[in-house]
């Protein structure tokens, strides 16, 4: 999760909604992410992420830097949005600690102070995975559902969300009858202030792993060696794609100027897909370290028929990864 600077809102009205969940849905396919759960709530977020190539760091670097460069344009504002590093809870996926903490972010609405208990369903936040948890026709293509159902008992199919919708309702109710509803479950407290949740085994395999990785010579990174080279190595596949698609080989790429079309294209296809580094980028092309890279990106991607490498970013466009 992560707040606003200065507890400043992040999502001003709904068409800032859009946009994160837009761009949240682009970093799904840049790392492969798996989005389990999600709420907006005007000055901060929660998110529920299951990460199976260990990319969180640069994942969440692109998340919220380019969430601020879309905000920053439409508002006319500068500066950071975000109140810097967000917050990371590592989560069991043994046991109910998943759908635990899906219903912690679900719930978060009703937990806000103020909420009318009488006249308002939960549901009707719309910024949130939950409406989609319980009618299919309102959720993200991105949103995974079926370990969260599973986590409480629950399959995806109809009587599966009537039941979820029953248990959020029953939460809600809690809620509503308690003098302090934030605190309804002893287990948000852990959520909140914990760095990981799981149970005792859970825990001491966290810690092992971190008590290695602050002795290793890799100490210097938390997001890792292996982040990054992970990210090269897709890289890597995609761009062999590419070439073949546009039917260049290694020899005549070199051959071509820092410009051409068909290396914007395929440094297009990298950026859309992975979270390496633009100087990666320019360096594997062979495209110069003084490349305008974001300047030929937005030409190839608005070319028209006729134009400027309109037919090779048709070529990139249609491969399937």
């Amino acid at each position: 999760m992560c707040r606003g600077n200065r507890q400043a809102p992040v999502f001003r009205d709904a068409r800032d909604n859009e946009i994160f969940l837009d761009t949240l849905g682009e970093a799904c396919v840049r790392c492969g992410w798996r989005v389990h759960a999600f709420v907006l709530m005007g000055n901060h977020y929660h998110l529920l992420v299951e990460t199976p190539e260990s990319n969180l760091v640069a994942g969440m670097q692109w998340l919220q830097g380019t969430y601020t460069k879309r905000f920053n344009v439409r508002h006319k504002e500068w500066g950071h949005l975000f109140q810097g590093r967000y917050k990371a809870l590592l989560v069991d996926r043994v046991g109910d600690y998943f759908s635990t903490v899906a219903s912690y972010i679900h719930l978060n609405p009703a937990r806000v102070r103020g909420f009318d208990f009488e006249g308002t369903r939960l549901e009707e936040h719309v910024w949130s995975s939950y409406p989609g948890m319980i009618q299919t026709k309102k959720r993200p293509e991105w949103l995974c559902v079926e370990r969260v159902f599973g986590g409480a008992g629950l399959t995806d199919t109809p009587a599966g969300r009537r039941s979820y919708r029953s248990l959020m309702e029953r939460r809600v109710l809690e809620m509503r009858h308690h003098s302090e509803p934030w605190k309804v479950d002893e287990a948000w407290s852990r959520i909140r202030r914990g760095w990981c949740f799981g149970d005792d085994g859970f825990r001491t395999e966290m810690l092992e792993h971190l008590d290695g990785t602050l002795k290793s010579k890799k100490r210097a990174s938390f997001s890792g060696e292996e982040v990054r080279q992970h990210d090269e190595v897709e890289a890597e596949r995609i761009v062999s794609l590419g070439m073949r698609a546009l039917r260049v080989t290694e020899e005549s790429l070199a051959g071509q100027i820092m410009g051409s079309p068909e290396k914007v294209a395929l440094a297009w296809l990298v950026r859309k897909h992975t979270c390496v580094k633009n100087e990666w980028v320019k360096q594997r092309l062979k495209m110069g370290t003084a490349t305008m890279l974001s300047e030929s990106l937005r030409r190839i991607e608005s070319a028209r028929k006729g134009e400027w490498g309109y037919d090779e970013f048709q070529r990139i466009k249609s491969i399937k990864l």
